[in-house]
């Protein structure tokens, strides 16, 4: 006789990140198809409050860092009464303290998501050895370029499945275009380009910075628009200074309208140096905005050079502001690739692609259970 799936959920981030929101959407997706769901996260953090809000249960326990005994063992206590059949970690920490808990408590397949495609072995020691190669039965890569780094770091890939990350086109239904002219005072007919992205190393902003003087030559009333927050944030700001682009370039911050301000962009950069997937490039494209991107990571699989958008070499401002001047010129081109764009997404990219392929993965583990 079958039962129901059980899956416990650990996302250790004390943030709002696109990871967040993708483990968010995994576990609604789960529960509508009648899974049982356990999110695990950081007490008093947006994950857990979300998915309570959402309806689904939650257990807030403390962690700090991966080498946390007491966080291990709060979880392994909490595997041993919950009795998971699958243990789905979606960060880093939440990949090495689920492991050691899970396989000390004996309870639960052990799933890892993969988001990013830096190579495994940052640590000069190389002690990711251990965490990537022992006591993880299935490894899910959101895109074949995090797989390809995977298994060139070394894991064997058939311990890896590609699920992409999706989004909820329905969320995307209705918006309206956000009003640049009357909040930030963009000249008339002045385009709008913008990325949205958290100021990490790996984000580049910079060079779409160092593009922007070559874009201005073109389009002089233009304006770039660097939404989010992050570490990187001052290193951004003082390239801005240092190019004399202040009253060019814009950053707001955090927004809470990331929709309205995509569809009332004239195209979309993600200058990315290593990327794993992009929600926000996906975001994008499902609004029918033109679209550049490096073509790095996963971003290659989204932005099918010529055909859903403008692919262009990392690290490459002059590139960059060629592909961006190409589509703000040719207005035709850009309508064109974005329609074919927002199809590219419905066929390959939403919640529901995401959450059945995920359910797949944990058929093959727990073959017992009815999911």
């Amino acid at each position: 006789m079958t039962r129901p799936l059980r899956v416990l959920h650990i996302d250790t981030e004390k943030g709002w990140r696109g990871g967040e929101q993708q483990a968010l959407s995994l576990a609604e997706g789960l529960a509508r198809r009648g899974v049982e769901n356990l999110c695990v996260g950081q007490p008093g953090k947006p994950y857990v409050e979300r998915c309570a809000a959402k309806g689904l249960d939650v257990a807030p326990i403390r962690t700090r860092g991966e080498a946390d005994p007491v966080g291990a063992a709060k979880l392994r206590a909490l595997f041993r009464s919950w009795r998971p059949d699958v243990v789905h970690m979606h960060t880093s920490h939440a990949h090495t303290l689920g492991v050691v808990a899970a396989r000390t408590a004996r309870i639960g397949k052990t799933v890892v998501s993969r988001r990013v495609d830096f190579s495994i072995y940052r640590n000069a020691l190389r002690l990711s050895w251990f965490k990537y190669r022992f006591g993880v039965d299935r490894f899910i890569a959101i895109s074949r370029g995090v797989r390809e780094q995977m298994v060139k770091d070394g894991i064997p890939a058939g311990r890896i499945s590609i699920v992409h990350s999706g989004i909820d086109l329905a969320r995307l239904g209705g918006v309206r275009p956000h009003d640049y002219r009357a909040e930030f005072g963009v000249p008339a007919g002045g385009p709008v380009i913008l990325d949205v992205a958290a100021f990490g190393w790996h984000k580049a902003q910079e060079f779409l910075v160092r593009a922007t003087p070559r874009i201005l030559e073109r389009f002089p009333d233009a304006r770039v628009f660097l939404v989010g927050e992050g570490e990187c944030l001052p290193k951004v700001q003082a390239e801005i200074r240092s190019l004399g682009l202040e009253d060019k370039i814009v950053l707001p911050g955090f927004r809470g309208d990331v929709p309205s301000l995509l569809a009332g962009c004239d195209c979309f950069v993600m200058c990315s140096v290593l990327e794993g997937l992009c929600t926000s490039l996906l975001d994008a494209l499902a609004l029918r905005r033109p679209a550049v991107g490096s073509a790095v990571g996963g971003i290659p699989e989204v932005i099918v050079d010529g055909v859903t958008g403008l692919l262009v070499p990392p690290r490459d401002p002059g590139a960059l502001a060629a592909a961006v001047v190409r589509l703000l010129e040719d207005r035709a081109l850009g309508a064109r690739l974005a329609e074919t764009g927002r199809r590219h997404v419905e066929e390959r990219f939403t919640v529901d692609a995401m959450v059945e392929g995920t359910l797949a993965v944990y058929r093959e583990l727990v073959p017992e259970a009815a999911c």
